[in-house]
């Protein structure tokens, strides 16, 4: 049972002599049943959780808040205390602006004396409070945003993530559909996350054996593929072997549908993706046998701690977990695993705790690396599978790819 503490709503935009007041819907939670009237004690476990509720990532906040609470659940097996302590799970609605999302990690820091900070949905916003983390010497763990950047070139010791990042994401893509004698060409967005995540994996891509063919790269608002799909089709249809055009896309345009209704199989091309949330696998269903790499699918992992979240999620919301569901189940258990090893709350000593630290997720183990506190964890190689009875492209297992299967490169400056 969730209890709501307070709610205090303050217009998001006032005038105050002359200056412009912005503040942020703040709704305090507990995820423990307390009679009316109570309220947070000095001595309660206080977890920040900073997302975008509202705005284009809504979708995914959901599901973070959903899998975080329901993994506080599984962790505190059902008591919803922690060493005698009551968790309390603080949320603040970034909207996916990085501006808001600063001014509400700081006021979980500083007023509302958040033990530990969890966020945000956006790349953008989370690289905005990666320094917030840092000026108040408190510990962020960053779910679900995936730049490499964060744990790259603005990373700082207080950011840890339990989110996989774009290099795990092309990574595993490539080692799913690389090998000797495969041809690749990649499509993706131009902007850093489209080239970030080609470069990546390009780089892996090499070391499978596979050769790359060519890099296109069209406009976020791009809906006319035919140029660039044509552009494609000539740089792989006279190659030997397998050929294939992977497709690493955010958002609106579908290029997927687009190119397979330029009927690649004329030219022996196969087109290739990685996963994604439920709804946008609907779209997956016209493309049976499709291969790619995923971050999870509730049917793939095979572990206690993900029977119980199925179990359960589909128990009290009639589906399935979905992605990012997962993501925030795995922060939950990252949380209650740190604090029980550094037998504090301390900054210092969960930093110490945390670096290296192993904890069990619906994915299995991750472990945070000692370098740059990114979560190394499994991937999966998937193939596309439709059923008529579900509503989305079913995700059937290809392989797990593990941890040493990947080589993912570590970018901080530390």
């Amino acid at each position: 049972m969730f209890v709501v503490l307070c709610k205090s709503l303050i217009p998001r935009n006032f005038e105050s002599g002359g200056t412009i007041v912005r503040r942020s819907l703040i709704i305090t939670t507990t995820i423990l049943a307390l009679a009316a009237g109570a309220s947070a004690r000095a001595d309660d476990l206080k977890i920040a959780l900073i997302y975008g509720k509202t705005g284009p990532l809504e979708a995914y906040a959901k599901q973070t808040e959903t899998g975080l609470k329901m993994g506080f659940e599984y962790a505190t097996k059902g008591t919803m205390t922690f060493d005698g302590r009551k968790i309390v799970v603080i949320t603040k609605d970034d909207q996916g602006k990085p501006d808001l999302a600063k001014a509400a990690l700081a006021e979980a820091y500083q007023d509302d004396k958040a033990d530990i900070a969890i966020g945000t949905t956006s790349s953008a916003a989370a690289l905005a409070i990666l320094p917030v983390a840092e000026e108040n010497k408190k510990i962020l763990i960053v779910e679900p945003a995936v730049a490499d950047q964060i744990t790259g070139e603005k990373w700082n010791r207080y950011i840890f993530r339990t989110a996989r990042n774009s290099s795990q994401d092309a990574i595993s893509n490539a080692v799913a559909i690389g090998k000797q004698g495969v041809t690749v060409a990649t499509l993706a967005q131009d902007y850093a996350f489209g080239r970030d995540g080609v470069a990546a994996f390009k780089e892996a891509l090499a070391k499978t054996g596979a050769t790359l063919a060519a890099e296109e790269y069209a406009p976020t608002s791009t809906t006319d593929f035919t140029a660039v799909g044509q552009r494609l089709f000539d740089a792989l249809k006279d190659k030997p072997g397998r050929k294939v055009i992977w497709v690493i896309w955010a958002g609106a345009g579908n290029p997927l549908a687009k190119l397979q209704d330029m009927d690649p199989k004329r030219y022996g091309i196969e087109l290739s993706t990685g996963g994604n949330i439920l709804p946008a696998l609907a779209a997956y269903k016209g493309l049976p046998g499709m291969e790619g790499a995923t971050y999870y699918f509730y049917e793939i992992p095979k572990n206690p701690v993900n029977d119980w979240l199925v179990a359960e999620h589909q128990k009290r919301f009639n589906a399935p977990p979905d992605f990012f569901t997962a993501g925030g189940f795995a922060a939950a258990m990252s949380v209650v695993t740190a604090v029980t090893k550094a037998k504090s709350t301390d900054t210092e000593k969960l930093i110490t705790a945390m670096e290296g630290l192993e904890f069990d997720t619906p994915k299995g183990k991750m472990v945070f690396r000692k370098q740059d506190h990114q979560a190394l964890q499994s991937m999966y190689h998937f193939k596309v599978k439709v059923d008529p009875n579900v509503a989305w492209a079913v995700l059937e297992p290809v392989r797990e790819l593990k941890i040493e299967d990947m080589d993912v490169p570590v970018k901080n400056k530390r």
